[in-house]
Order: C-alpha cells, then structure tokens, then sequence
C-alpha cells in the first residue's frame, strides 16, 4: 500500500513539481492551500507523514504542527523560504522531523521523505514500562499518566520518556543534549530547562505533581517516583 503524504503548499509551482515527484515515486499525496484544511484533511484521515509549508495565508506550518503534536508523532518535515536559525530551531523543538529551505530538489524531499518513512517503520515494538503514576508505551510513542494521554510534543515526550526509563538516575543537560536533542546539535542546552518547566507544569495539571522530576544542583534532573 502506498504510503499517504500530506501537502500544505499555498505556491502552485512548487506543489506542483512535489506532487509530480512524490507520485512519480509511489506516494498518494494531499495537497491543500490552507491551515483549516490541512487540519480538517488530518482529522478526517491521518497521513503516514506531514509536509507543511511554514508561511500560508489563514496562519503557518507550525501552527498545524502543534495542532498533530497534541495527538499524534506523525513524522512532519517542515518547508520554508526562510533560512533564519530560529525558524529552524523552533520547528525542531515542535516535534518536526526535517526542515527544509526553498529552493529545494524535489528529488532530495522524497529521497528525505523516504529515509524518515523507513526509521518510523524501523522502530521495534517495546513493552509498556510503568512507574506510578506514569505509564510509558514506546510502540505508540505515548506517555499515560493516570491512565490518561499527556499532550506532549515530541521533545517533551522523548525528554520524559528518558527520564522514566532509568528513575532516580540524574542526567546532565549534555547527556540529555544527547540522548533527546540529537538530531538537532545547534539546539541551546538551555532548551533543556525550558522543557523541564513545560513539562512539570503539565504533570501539575494532570494532577501528579510538578516535584516528580528534581532538579539537582550543579548536576542535571532526575525522576523521582
């Protein structure tokens, strides 16, 4: 079955030459103008992977990623005329999986397309690893707690995620620079307080407690269970 590829472009050119491409590849692609239909397609019918153009009309790219962020880590690269830092930055902290500036190859996005299609394929299924009151499932890539789906973005669910597999262990912000921020090395290390405040507010929220991850002075943050 052809992998479905959802298109938010509001140039007709440049749309044009990307369905060409990712047809003439295999792909079933969608394409709409507008962030009210790229949402609407979404929510009709989830894609296997995003390709969001950062500046539309009615809003921008990472407005709708957001929106998928809050219920799914459907893979999304992001399009944009702008080359500023960060622009990249900011969509890389919102949970896309690339970025890529105009001009472009169209050859290159489906060859990019392709490569993040195989690693979202290629990830082994895993038990459901539980410690009260959260309950990480990898294979979903969500994280539960009281029984109940946190609305995390990407980095905050791979930063939680680490810190739930090993409780009680303290990571140092270069440590989880490296196991979170990865993919994106030009990422201040200061991303990563910004998260852990992000992320102790929502566990507020969800009524267990913002004092579940410790800060250790001088050395880095812990889950505390």
């Amino acid at each position: 079955m052809a992998h479905r590829i959802l298109l938010l472009e509001d140039e007709q050119a440049i749309a044009d030459t990307l369905l060409y491409t990712l047809t003439s590849e295999g792909f079933e692609v969608q394409h709409v103008r507008l962030v009210c239909d790229a949402l609407s397609a979404f929510a009709a019918q989830a894609p296997d992977l995003a390709i969001l153009d950062v500046g539309v009309p009615d809003g921008n790219g990472f407005d709708v990623c957001r929106a998928i962020r809050k219920t799914s880590e459907l893979p999304i690269v992001f399009l944009t005329a702008r080359n500023e830092e960060i622009d990249r930055i900011l969509g890389l902290e919102l949970g896309a999986d690339d970025y890529v500036s105009k001009p472009f190859s169209p050859r290159e996005v489906c060859a990019r397309v392709r490569a993040i299609l195989r690693r979202s394929a290629a990830r082994p299924a895993s038990p459901a690893i539980e410690t009260a009151p959260l309950q990480l499932d990898e294979t979903a890539q969500r994280i539960r707690c009281g029984g109940q789906p946190l609305a995390l973005t990407r980095y905050e669910y791979l930063l939680l995620a680490t810190l739930l597999k090993r409780p009680q262990r303290i990571f140092s912000r270069a440590e989880l620079m490296d196991l979170v921020w990865g993919d994106a090395p030009d990422t201040a290390d200061r991303t990563v307080d910004a998260h852990v405040k992000l992320l102790r507010a929502k566990l507020r929220e969800a009524g267990a407690g913002a004092e579940l991850i410790q800060t250790h002075r001088n050395m880095g943050y812990s889950l505390h269970i």
